[in-house]
Parts: C-alpha cells; sequence; structure tokens
C-alpha cells in the first residue's frame, strides 16, 4: 500500500511537471494595431511588463547603420511626461528594475515590479511609445554611450570582433553583414529628422507585441492596457525587405590582427537556416553534442584528452532570415591553429557519417527538457519567449508550448543529415584570429 502511494505521488509529480511546461495565456489586438499577450501567474508578487518592437540591425539604411541599437538607448531619454534622465530612477525608487537589448532583427524593452506596479510599467511603456523625448540634446548624450559601450564591449574586448568579421563575408549582401552596434560614423552624420523618422516608421503599435507576465488579473489588466495605449496612434504598416544571398559554394579565409589578445584563435562559420526551420532546432541540438558542457566531445577531445585547446565551443547564432554556426578554438601548449581546425573538422565528420548513440540521444533530449524549463522560470523570461513566438513565427505565440515537442520529435538520423546537409567545408568562412605586435 505504502509503495502505491508512493508511485501515486509519483506520476502525480510528474502530471505537474508536464503541466507546468505549458504556458497559458491570453492574446489580443487593439485598433491600433498593438498585439497584447497577457500571462498569469500568481506564485510570486512580481509582473514583467515587455515591448518587443520588430525592428533591429536588418531594417537600417546601410549609410545610417546603428539606428535600431542607438534608439535602445535614446528612448531611455524621458517624454513629454517625463524629465530627462528620470527613466530609470522612477524604475528604481519603486523596487523595480528595467534593460533593454537589440538584436539584427528586433529590439526588446522591459520592467520587472512588484505586481502592485503593473500600472506604472504600462505607463512607462506608453510613454516611450507615444510621445518619447527626441531632440538634439539626446542624440548628443546617447551618441557618446554609444561611442563608449563600443569601445568597452568591441574595440578594446578581447576577440571583440569576430562577428563582425565572419558575417562580412557570410552575409555579405545582407543587412546582417554589419553588427547592431552599427557604423560611428554614420551616427554622427545623422541628423535630427532622420531619427525622428525611424521612430516614426518603427516603434508604432502595429510594429510591436505588448507581452505581461506575472501576478496580475486578466480583465483588470485589459482595462490598464487599453487606458495607456488605446491613445497612441496607428502607423503606416511596416514592410520588410527582402535579401536573397547565393550559396557558399568555396571555403573563404581571411586573416584579423587583434592589440587586444596574447593567445589566438581560429574560427570557422557556416550560413544556416533562420529560426523559423526545423533544422534550426536541429543545429542546436549538433552544437550540444559538440560542445554542451564538459562531457560534450570537443571538450573531452580537446581539452581533456589530448590538451590541445585551452576552450573549444560550436553555436549556433540564431536569426530571423538566416543563422550562423560557429566552431572555435583557442590553443594549448602552442598546438598550431590548423591542428585545432582539423581536430574539430573530424568530429564534425563523425556526426555527418555515424548515427549518434541511444544513450547520448536520450542525454541530449533531457539537456533540452530541462533548458527549455529553466527558461520559463522568469517571468521576463515567458514575456520574451511568449513575444518571440508571436514575431518570428507567423504570428504564432502558442510556439513557446509547442518548442518542446519539436525537439523531442528530432531524430538522430536528421542530427546526422543536417550535419552533412550544412556544415561542409567548401560552405563557410574560416578566421586566424591573431595577436597583433
Amino acid at each position: 500500500m505504502k509503495n502505491k502511494f508512493l508511485c501515486t505521488l509519483v506520476l502525480s509529480g510528474l502530471c505537474l511537471a508536464v503541466n507546468a511546461q505549458q504556458v497559458k495565456f491570453t492574446e489580443y489586438d487593439l485598433d491600433n494595431g498593438l498585439h497584447v499577450i497577457l500571462h498569469q501567474d500568481k506564485t510570486a508578487p512580481v509582473v514583467a511588463v515587455s515591448v518587443m518592437y520588430h525592428v533591429g540591425s536588418k531594417d537600417e539604411d546601410p549609410e545610417r547603420t546603428g539606428f535600431a541599437h542607438f534608439f535602445e538607448h535614446l528612448l531611455f531619454e524621458g517624454s513629454e511626461n517625463m524629465k530627462r534622465g528620470d527613466f530609470m530612477k522612477i524604475v528604481s525608487s519603486n523596487g523595480g528594475q528595467n534593460n533593454a537589448n537589440t538584436s539584427q532583427d528586433r529590439t526588446f524593452y522591459y520592467e520587472v515590479f512588484p505586481s502592485n506596479q503593473l500600472e506604472l510599467g504600462l505607463w512607462l511603456e506608453s510613454e516611450r511609445m507615444l510621445h518619447p523625448k527626441i531632440d538634439n540634446a539626446g542624440v548628443k548624450t546617447q551618441n557618446e554611450v554609444v561611442k563608449e559601450e563600443k569601445r568597452m564591449r568591441i574595440d578594446n574586448k578581447p576577440y571583440g570582433k569576430f562577428a563582425e568579421n565572419i558575417f562580412a563575408h557570410l552575409f555579405d549582401g545582407h543587412p546582417y553583414s554589419w553588427q547592431p552596434i552599427g557604423s560611428m560614423a554614420h551616427l554622427d552624420a545623422a541628423k535630427l529628422d532622420e531619427f525622428i523618422a525611424f521612430f516614426k516608421k518603427y516603434y508604432a503599435p502595429n510594429n510591436a507585441v505588448l507581452t505581461i507576465a506575472g501576478d496580475l488579473d486578466i480583465e483588470k489588466t485589459k482595462a490598464l492596457v487599453a487606458k495607456y495605449f488605446n491613445e497612441v496612434p496607428k502607423g503606416i504598416p511596416v514592410v520588410k525587405g527582402t535579401f536573397g544571398l547565393k550559396p557558399v559554394t568555396r571555403q573563404i579565409v581571411d586573416t584579423v590582427y587583434d592589440a587586444n589578445i596574447q593567445i589566438p584563435a581560429i574560427f570557422a562559420a557556416y550560413r544556416v537556416p533562420g529560426m523559423k526551420s526545423r533544422e534550426n532546432k536541429v543545429l542546436e541540438m549538433v552544437s550540444t553534442i559538440l560542445s554542451g558542457g564538459g562531457s560534450s566531445r570537443l571538450s573531452t577531445k580537446m581539452v581533456d584528452e589530448k590538451k590541445t585547446a585551452l576552450q573549444v565551443a560550436a553555436f549556433n547564432y540564431t536569426l530571423e532570415d538566416y543563422g550562423a554556426y560557429i566552431t572555435l578554438a583557442l590553443p594549448n601548449n602552442n598546438t598550431p591553429l590548423n591542428d585545432l581546425l582539423t581536430d574539430i573538422d573530424a568530429e564534425v565528420v563523425r556526426l555527418q557519417t555515424d548515427l549518434i548513440s541511444e544513450s547520448e540521444f536520450k542525454k541530449l533530449q533531457n539537456q533540452f527538457e530541462n533548458g527549455y524549463v529553466s527558461a520559463n522560470t522568469k517571468m521576463i523570461g515567458v514575456a520574451e519567449n511568449l513575444s518571440n513566438g508571436y514575431t518570428f513565427h507567423n504570428k504564432n505565440t502558442n510556439d513557446l508550448n509547442e518548442q518542446l515537442a519539436q525537439i523531442k520529435s528530432i531524430t538522430r538520423e536528421e542530427i546526422r543529415d543536417v550535419a552533412k546537409k550544412y556544415l561542409n567545408k567548401d560552405q563557410r568562412v574560416v578566421l586566424y584570429y591573431l595577436p597583433k605586435k
């Protein structure tokens, strides 16, 4: 009887775990085109308020790069109803946290507050969307901030320009060829009316998703959303550019010299499908097999056994239109860079040739399931994942709940075949990253 009771508890726990993986949500549109997603979770008295604008560096004029990232900063300058510099003070003085980030494809703003400050979060984001302060003083201030960020994160950071150099080759002819930070010369040359025009074009409600997750009442939150966002005027529909790229049919080799490093590195990067593709998920599994943790194939072989590498990695840099699958290694004991590349290539060929074992496959699925669950434990993570589904997966907000089943449906044969299809020597950029003497 005791064992039966124990089994019942275990089964109940499993059922709860399965149910916990389903993120429930309510979604609807305002008349101005703003898509609203609400997720109720009363396990903690916190609420995340987020707005994702479907604008990134991909949407910029090639002669005015860096605008989307610049607006990540500029829209903290204040509004008609908020003094310059007060945005972050208001958040922190009310027990909240806030931040923003920009990619090639979208810009994401958020606040996390005690749930009794939900209305404040909605007011802040409506102010940002309705009438932000965009003037010469703010542009000048944030121009200096962005320049300092570029110096810290790219110019003076070891290996800071690897993506810039890889993407220039891998995505030649596509806006992904430049990085979100953009060109400081372009920002210096831009006039105020260009910044205003960029805002009017892309930061409209019909190009945005408002996602609120946490300790909230659905009907009361709907009323608050209407109160603060109904008055925001609809913008002109955003028409996204389309960019076709010719396949990479030969290995492209480049060398970069970096004054910030003492240890060289080697990178190999492949152009792969974008985030909507099932193959994108398969490539994430390939990354985990090759370098997901200390027991991964590359780490075991090159760091532990042969001791030829200080560090080795493989990762899938996922974007909307395409992706970049990147492998890299830093040498140990003066190992030649070409030897490192040979070892990485050997493991890739092994994946292309042999099916991974059943035990390795099971471990892989468990890793992804754990990652899926942990990604949805914080309310801001849930908000971003729901926003991503609507923004990047054909308005399918429920993509979040479908991801785990999709991962579980991937077969060992698919892993082999996708590696074989995309990770070939004549389809890549090889970058030698050397110390500048």
